[in-house]
């Protein structure tokens, strides 16, 4: 059995089927954990600090964990930041078998912060053949921390930050991951994708980067671009990109008359960066729906659906067809985040649309998990048409 705990939408479980597994997650959001059911993954809603180990005692082979991050985010107001030296605390208690949470929850100043220690009372209670986990960049040393013990007993351990990128994702999400075994010896898995590909001392060259152009169907005026639903509600969303949209989009592409703006491309000097989606990946995309592409120079603007579009311009289109609005800009939909992300096209988020966004944001990329776990249990990654061959 592998167990993924604080599972999510299940990225984590997307990627373990590009290797032919399967898991269990414990979820608490219940929009996530219909996300999973209808996904066809299963799930068990419960709060994963409450949750006992007891039944999974001699049945786990692998343990997946992206907990949550609050005490090393740099967004919000930051309250957890402080609750860094108690999460520390909570690892090194539970690694020699003490459970002091309830004293240490009592001093944190975000009750969610200890949620980072979780894992070690699963992998001191069970001791799993493998281990993965993922999070921000700045929970590094925490994952340090957690590779020290599982290294003591007797586990090879990784720990160090990726680029989803280089794992064909198209999407520049760098993340601290933590890989262990108790039968093999770990190291981070190979990419298969570089930004500047260039040729081996044995002729053979890595895959360049996936652009988000190319991802979305966006950088192609020959071949048309798939539909895909955003999910979320009981008939799913229409076309992200209709006819007339997509064709204005491509149109100021041609003219290299679009990029794309984060809310967090401003820079110090009050200049914006950019980034040109016909060449490169996307910035790493969070679960607040920010991101949108904004025109360079004046053009019409094409809204994506009605419930995005700019203030004061609200699509009133009985079909739902997008329409030309202003100010110059067009977010991207609930789906096409999720194929940043590499979710298939048609993966059903459940929720509202803030919901359906958050879960992508917050969730593993597939192809990045399934390297990951690659790396951990020596299984190959396998193609979705190989899989589908088998």
């Amino acid at each position: 059995m592998i167990v993924d705990l604080f599972a999510g939408p299940r990225g984590w479980s997307e990627g373990l089927r590009l290797l032919g597994l399967t898991d269990i997650g414990l979820e608490w959001d219940t929009a996530a954990c219909r996300t999973a059911h209808a996904a066809g993954h299963p799930v068990i809603q419960c709060d994963v600090a409450q949750y006992p180990t007891a039944p999974f005692a001699g049945r786990i082979r692998g343990l997946i964990a992206s907990p949550p991050c609050q005490a090393w985010s740099r967004a919000g107001k930051r309250g957890g930041l402080a609750d860094q030296p108690l999460v520390h605390q909570a690892v090194h208690d539970l690694a020699h078998g003490r459970d002091t949470r309830t004293e240490l929850l009592a001093q944190c100043k975000d009750e969610r912060s200890l949620l980072a220690a979780e894992p070690m009372r699963w992998l001191y209670d069970l001791r799993p053949e493998w281990v993965c986990m993922e999070e921000v960049v700045d929970v590094l040393p925490l994952w340090k921390q957690y590779a020290l013990y599982l290294q003591q007993w007797g586990y090879s351990t990784w720990a160090g930050v990726l680029n989803a990128a280089d794992y064909g994702v198209p999407q520049t999400r760098q993340r601290a991951i933590l890989i262990a075994s108790r039968t093999h010896g770990v190291t981070a898995p190979d990419p298969t994708h570089a930004k500047n590909p260039a040729e081996d001392l044995f002729g053979e060259c890595l895959k360049p980067w996936v652009s988000m152009a190319d991802a979305l169907g966006w950088g192609a005026t020959d071949r048309p671009t798939p539909t895909v639903t955003a999910g979320g509600g009981k008939t799913g969303g229409a076309e992200p990109f209709p006819t007339q949209a997509r064709n204005a989009l491509l149109a100021a592409q041609e003219r290299g008359a679009w990029v794309l703006h984060t809310n967090r491309d401003q820079r110090a000097d009050g200049s914006r960066q950019t980034t040109d989606p016909h060449n490169a990946p996307a910035p790493a995309f969070t679960s607040k729906a920010g991101g949108q592409w904004v025109l360079k120079r004046p053009a019409t603007t094409v809204c994506a659906t009605d419930r995005i579009s700019p203030p004061g311009h609200r699509n009133r289109d009985a079909g739902g067809e997008s329409q030309f609005a202003s100010p110059d800009t067009v977010r991207i939909t609930v789906a096409e985040a999720a194929i940043l992300q590499s979710f298939r096209p048609d993966y059903p988020f459940f929720g509202t649309k803030t919901k359906a966004f958050e879960q992508v944001g917050n969730a593993v990329p597939p192809l990045l998990a399934a390297h990951v776990v690659s790396a951990a249990t020596g299984i190959p990654v396998q193609a979705p048409a190989d899989l589908a061959a088998a």
